[in-house]
């Protein structure tokens, strides 16, 4: 048995263990960094720091007052908060408690947030602020088994003679209550940390469907004690890096992080604030960070429109150095896939120099200076963009998994990372591709099953375990999966020609700086379409230069001159296209797609169903008057 088996076979029943062993191991080491606003209220936050004996203290004081308060193992404490540290800390409390957390994206409304905490059963609600706090008030009706809220941050937060007594306290009630328990019992939470069983739910995450209400997915202990040691096994991580946090902890990607981490060690940055990334790196000068694609798009478009607006020339030596770091990267993956060592032509390295002092050196200052890799993951990145980074010294090595793989299942190896591919199975999960393309995973890292949907649950996952993920892709001959697109997602056009959106909209997004969000439709039609929606600040500082300035962006999209601009991008995306792949005709929308109109997942995936149907008239109006086969 290799190192790396041995290390997964003999993982610990939770990371509840994981983490008193990494408090025991080293305890004044630092664990996590998060941002303070200055006492005077202006100028850039002060980050503050934790321990990981700082951090037990605070984890073993939420854990005995969540006892104290009722929770027994297993059951549901619920938690909607933004990216934090309380986060982290509470998540670890409601583990270590025994109990189970249910994650709720602060984002979702109240009827949705009611419906996920009675499904669950939740007994406490651990809200970020007082809006979150209002959500369980106005739904109170509808969840006699909520006995609890605990609120994070009490600003604004206003007595209810409605309430309950003892319904509301804050966070510092609850780690005050805590200590008391503690005092009087003092071997509580180790006893109940003890006690867990490998197969004991420890995370209920309910995934944001397209359509009908969210499932329930129960993950329990066992995933992530698997995680961890698997993500220790891939070697992309190590205890001297440091991990810029900003992704939704709501989502099992974050779970993926924080599990990680706990097993190496190394220090994580957390601020979930996506508006403070472009301040916040400089600051933090993390050694790795994951993101989704939308993130690297718009860093892409943002240097691209940058270039443009310096002139001509500035622009002419950006596009120079853009084409110089593709095809670095390519040549430097292909010489590693052949010699195992990443060389390019003397030629190329001499311009790849150049660009290097002029262009990429400040995109590497600008991700802080020391980024040593960025993991991609919820959806598809472009290949050309994911291509140009490579080139310029920020590696993206994509991954994949779902919510009921526990996230991780797949990611590039290090430097024998390869753009456009989502790597290799991390240790310990097995992959196979059925006779329709579909991918199959098994492994420790797979859900139990759907919470309370037992029919569901038997239509994805096999009696020997093989999970049916939904998504179509190719296995390379030394085990390197490419994903092409979504079962569901694949378009059949009336020519009978299946095209995956997924892959042209890619394709979209690395030719036109100023898309911010493309949909491409074409199912049981005789061509395809799409709708596109454009980034804000990069298209009014285009609008600016172009004789537009003052106009709002619905009024800019709405003009002749963007459209004939869009359609030059268009065009030049059909260029290397299959002849039924092809965009005939295209509608700019009057608005970027956003989570808040429910057009986007909280990790920024489209959901198509919604949007297609928001904007049946504007596809209506491109097929009026044609031929429909």
């Amino acid at each position: 048995m290799s190192d790396t088996q041995t290390l997964i076979e003999n993982r610990p029943p939770s990371v509840a263990i994981l983490f008193a062993e990494r408090v025991a191991a080293t305890p004044d080491a630092e664990a996590y960094r998060y941002p303070v606003a200055p006492a005077s209220g202006h100028g850039p936050d002060d980050w503050k720091s934790l321990s990981w004996g700082q951090a037990a203290e605070r984890v073993y004081s939420i854990a005995a007052g969540l006892i104290d308060l009722g929770v027994q193992p297993e059951e549901r404490v619920a938690l909607a908060s933004s990216t934090r540290v309380e986060w982290i800390l509470v998540d670890l409390g409601v583990m270590c408690a025994g109990g189970a957390t249910t994650t709720v994206y602060p984002s979702t409304n109240a009827e949705e947030s009611a419906y996920i905490l009675a499904d669950s059963v939740s007994r406490v609600l651990i809200a970020e602020d007082a809006s979150q706090l209002a959500k369980a008030r106005e739904k109170r009706a509808d969840l006699p088994e909520l006995k609890h809220v605990v609120v994070i941050d009490m600003a604004g937060v206003e007595p209810d003679e409605s309430d309950p007594e003892g319904w509301v306290l804050s966070l510092a009630d609850l780690e005050a209550r805590g200590a008391d328990y503690l005092a009087k019992h003092p071997e509580a939470v180790k006893e109940r940390v003890g006690a867990i069983r490998a197969d004991q739910l420890a995370t209920l995450i309910y995934t944001s469907g397209t359509t009908g209400r969210p499932k329930g997915v129960r993950l329990p202990h066992d995933n992530w004690s698997y995680m961890a040691k698997a993500m220790a096994a891939t070697g992309l991580i190590g205890p001297d890096d440091v991990q810029y946090l900003w992704l939704p902890l709501a989502h099992v990607f974050g779970k993926v992080l924080t599990s990680g981490q706990i097993e190496v060690g190394h220090v994580t940055a957390v601020d979930g604030r996506v508006d403070k990334i472009i301040e916040n790196l400089p600051v933090v000068q993390p050694t790795y960070m994951a993101a989704v694609p939308r993130i690297f798009e718009k860093v892409y478009n943002g240097v691209a429109a940058k270039a443009r607006a310096g002139g001509g020339a500035k622009y002419k030596i950006f596009q120079w150095a853009a084409g110089v770091a593709r095809e670095y990267a390519k040549a430097t993956q292909d010489n590693y896939r052949r010699t195992g060592t990443a060389g390019a032509p003397f030629g190329l390295s001499a311009k790849h120099k150049v660009a290097d002092v002029l262009v990429y050196s400040k995109l590497r200052d600008a991700f802080g200076g020391r980024l040593r890799a960025a993991v991609s993951g919820s959806a598809a990145l472009a290949p050309d963009i994911g291509y140009f980074f490579a080139g310029a010294g920020i590696h993206i090595l994509e991954g994949y998994g779902l919510t009921e793989s526990s996230a991780a299942s797949f990611v590039n190896p290090g430097e024998a990372y390869r753009t456009g591919t989502v790597g290799k199975p991390v240790p310990g999960t097995e992959v196979r591709i059925a006779d329709d393309g579909e991918i199959l995973l098994r492994g420790p890292g797979i859900m139990e099953g759907y919470h309370g949907l037992p029919e569901k649950t038997a239509e994805v996952l096999e009696p020997d375990g093989w999970f049916h993920t939904g998504d179509i892709g190719e296995l390379s001959a030394d085990g390197y999966l490419r994903i092409t697109d979504r079962k569901k997602d694949l378009i059949k056009t009336s020519g009978g020609k299946y095209i995956a959106p997924a892959e042209v909209e890619g394709q979209f997004k690395a030719v036109c700086p100023f898309v911010s969000n493309i949909l491409v439709h074409g199912a049981d039609r005789n061509f395809c379409t799409a709708l596109i929606a454009l980034d804000e600040p990069t298209i009014l500082g285009w609008a600016k230069e172009n004789g537009l300035d003052g106009k709002s962006y619905p009024e800019v999209v709405a003009t002749k001159e963007a459209e004939q601009l869009i359609e030059g991008y268009v065009k030049r995306l059909n260029e290397g296209l299959q002849r039924w792949q092809t965009i005939k005709k295209f509608r700019l929308l009057p608005r970027d797609l956003d989570i808040e109109h429910g057009e986007l997942t909280p990790s920024l995936k489209l959901k198509r169903p919604v949007v297609e149907r928001e904007y049946k008239d504007l596809i209506e109006d491109m097929y009026a008057g044609s031929r429909e086969a």
